[in-house]
């Protein structure tokens, strides 16, 4: 059966636990190729930490993840540091070296993996930087250098640098202007038309909610309480999710939300 048949990512039964507290319990999730996900809850819920056991930076305690149709539990070291190449991360705090100017991070992955020229390793870095919107300048820039909108940009470059099939986000919007957050949201739409990702994405951005995703996992009571759209979402009676929207910033968002889908604005 081909690759591209099985869900893209596969979590079962997962259990989280720091200590005595847990944080998932018997959790599932399934998320399809070419799924626009994003994951949201309440404070403590574990999203962060969800993202990470996808990422395999952390191990749940019990359960299993499965990634592009393997168990990460039973394939052999070669083949983990195959997925992991499937895989781009944007950090929160854009997590650049800021003693290497943007090229050199980008660049960074890329000697690793790849056996190419320097010039052509150069050139596929150059690439990655036009292609999430920032000018040919910021190459030369060091990450404290760059406002807090090109550093955003600067950290999906770099986890870009391998194309990879899934792209993690944290918290991708956290810090910007309204302006600058909207632009963000419309070049992880055209990124994911142009190449062929699966976006997962955390965030508390009630906007990028409505404009990115397809789809919407809620965490609460230590499992995915909901997968749906967010128009079927804010209708869901659980208590938990019902609170979490009831609010004038979630009305708000929920409205601008609809207008761009009515005014027409590109969605995929």
């Amino acid at each position: 059966m081909p690759s591209n048949r099985f869900p893209i990512v596969e979590l079962t039964n997962i259990t989280t636990q720091f200590g005595t507290q847990v944080i998932h319990q018997n959790l599932n999730l399934s998320i399809q190729r070419g799924e626009r996900l994003a994951i949201v809850g309440g404070s403590g819920t574990g999203k962060s930490v969800l993202l990470s056991e996808i990422a395999l930076l952390k191990k749940p305690q019990a359960g299993s993840v499965a990634l592009f149709g393997q168990n990460t539990q039973t394939i052999t070291n070669p083949a983990l540091i195959q997925l992991r190449k499937k895989m781009g991360i944007m950090f929160q705090q854009g997590a650049l070296f800021t003693s290497l100017n943007l090229l050199e991070n980008i660049m960074l992955p890329l000697r690793e993996h790849q056996r190419l020229p320097e010039s052509f390793l150069k050139e596929l870095a150059m690439l990655k930087i036009k292609l999430v919107g920032l000018p040919a300048n910021a190459a030369t820039k060091l990450p404290q250098e760059l406002s807090g909108g090109m550093l955003k940009r600067a950290a999906v470059a770099r986890a870009l640098a391998l194309d990879p099939n899934l792209l993690l986000l944290d918290e991708p919007t956290a810090g910007l202007d309204p302006a600058s957050a909207s632009a963000f949201d419309e070049m992880l739409l055209e990124l994911h038309a142009t190449m062929d990702l699966t976006l997962i994405l955390v965030t508390h951005d009630l906007d990028s909610l409505w404009q990115v995703s397809n789809q919407v996992a809620f965490l609460g009571d230590k499992q995915v309480l909901c997968k749906a759209p967010m128009a079927a979402l804010t209708e869901h009676p659980h208590p938990a999710i019902k609170h979490y929207f009831a609010n004038s910033r979630a009305a708000g968002a929920q409205m601008r939300g609809i207008e761009v889908k009515q005014a027409g604005v590109k969605q995929v």
